[in-house]
This record gives structure tokens, sequence and C-alpha cells, in this order.
């Protein structure tokens, strides 16, 4: 039984800070990545010169984040007492399985103090039914709490935690870390410009951007898996710490892509001079 709650109820109350700054935290990320692709697509709208937007957009970016990410730390030491707990599983919680056809209900009079305790089950098209206790026919519905959101929006939010969660254990580790860290993914980021400039359609170009940078943050959770990083370990058979492994990756593609559009800006030019 008390392993059929775990499924549905946290193990300890939540409070409104801590909800607060578990939201903080993912929308730290998901800004991240939204305001460097609209700055780099408002750049190239406007035709501002390349590698000078690319440098100020890394810049406030890297300050963004970390000033951030500092404000929320400093925002954890706030004492849990000043912030109400939000009651969960008190009297007449109501368990139901929208996903069953039947959509069958049960309410527990007594909350989860008495789970087998007195109950009241609605059934579709049938009158109430009270139990003074657990009926031995009937079973609680297996998913009390359904989630029908699609699976593109699910992996969205869960690299997005995942990016997240990162970004605070490496502000945690110092500075050093930290600005390790963000700085390559934010600099393989701003490689990604030249996929806003793929085509004379602006809209088109913010699609291809949206999809450059959600392959990125796939990568990243890919990358920071634990089988990955064994397999980096073994790769560079400690010559080199696998905390920088992912970063050097992210900077050494940068590298190449920002190579690659320095070569095509200088073709494009030359075919002008030459018309």
């Amino acid at each position: 039984m008390r392993v059929d709650w775990a499924k549905s109820l946290p193990p300890k109350p939540e409070t409104s800070l801590t909800l607060l700054l578990a939201a903080a935290h993912w929308a730290l990320s998901l800004s991240l990545f939204a305001s460097i692709l609209l700055a780099l697509s408002y750049a190239a709208r406007r035709n501002c010169f390349a590698p000078f937007a690319i440098l100020c957009v890394m810049i406030l970016s890297l300050a963004f984040c970390y000033g951030f990410s500092f404000a929320l730390k400093n925002w954890e030491s706030v004492p849990p007492a000043q912030s109400a707990g939000i009651p969960l599983g008190g009297k007449g919680l109501i368990l139901s399985n929208s996903l069953s056809r039947n959509e069958t209900a049960v309410v527990l009079l007594k909350g989860t103090d008495e789970p087998l305790g007195p109950r009241v089950t609605a059934i579709p098209d049938q009158p109430l039914l009270f139990h003074e206790t657990a009926s031995a026919n009937f079973d609680l519905p297996p998913v009390p709490f359904a989630d029908v959101t699609p699976w593109f929006l699910k992996s969205l939010y869960i690299d997005i935690r995942i990016n997240a969660e990162m970004f605070q254990k490496k502000f945690v580790e110092g500075l050093t870390p930290f600005l390790i860290d963000a700085g390559s993914l934010i600099f393989l980021l701003c490689s990604l410009g030249f996929a806003i400039k793929f085509s004379a359609w602006p809209l088109a170009n913010l699609f291809l951007g949206i999809l450059a940078f959600r392959g990125v943050l796939a990568l990243e959770t890919f990358f920071y898996s634990p089988e990955m990083q064994d397999i980096f370990d073994s790769f560079f058979q400690h010559l080199l710490p696998v905390e920088i492994a992912v970063p050097l990756i992210f900077v050494g593609f940068g590298v190449l892509v920002h190579f690659y559009s320095f070569l095509v800006f200088i073709v494009k030019k030359r075919d002008r001079d030459d018309f």
C-alpha cells in the first residue's frame, strides 16, 4: 500500500517557495534558449555585423545566466517556515483514472491517514456506493493522476529540466565549472546563427533555428547521461577530466560551425563582387 501511494503522492509536503524555485530553474533554461534564438533572429533580419552581434549575445546571455542562478541560490536560503505548506492527500481525497473506460472514482473520506477506511465509490450510470472499509473485490485505480501530455512536450520538458539541474549543479561546484559549462553551451548556440539565415523567409528561418536549438538540447541530455559519461571516461583514459569532455565537444563543434559560416560569407561576398 505504501508503494502504491508513493506513485501518486510526494514523499513530503511541498511548499510554495520550493515549487516557485523549481519553476524558476526550469524557466531559466527555457528563457536562455529562447532569448538567444530571438536575438540571433533579430540580428539576422536587421543585417547586423555578425561577429559583434554574436559576441554581445554571448556576453549578455552568460551574464544573465550567472546572475539569475546567483539570485536563485540566495533565494533558497529563505527559511521554509515563511512559506505556507500545501496540504496533499487530506480528507475527501478523490482518486480517479481518466484513462480508464469506465472512469471510476474513489473518494477517501479520511484521506491518506486511513487509505483502507471509509470511502465512496462513484461508478458511471450507477448510484454512489459507501464502504466502511476497503472492499475485497474492488481495487484502487492503478493511475490516480493521469497524464495525457504528448510525448514531444514530455521530452522537451525532461530535457529542459535536466539542463536546469545541470546549471544548478555547476553553479554549486563553483564559478569556473559554471562558466565552462554554460559558456560552451552558449557558444554552440550562437554558432547556429547560420540556420537563421538559411533562406529568404524569416519565419522559415525561425523554425529552422528552433529545430537546431532543440537538437542541441537533446544532444546535451544524451552526452550527460551516465552511459555516455562512462564512454568519455574510458576514451580519454584519465588524460582529461570527464567533466570538460562535453564542453570541449561543444566548443569544437561551435568553432567548426563558425568557420563554415565564415567561409560561406567569403564565397558570397566574392560572388557579389564578381557580379
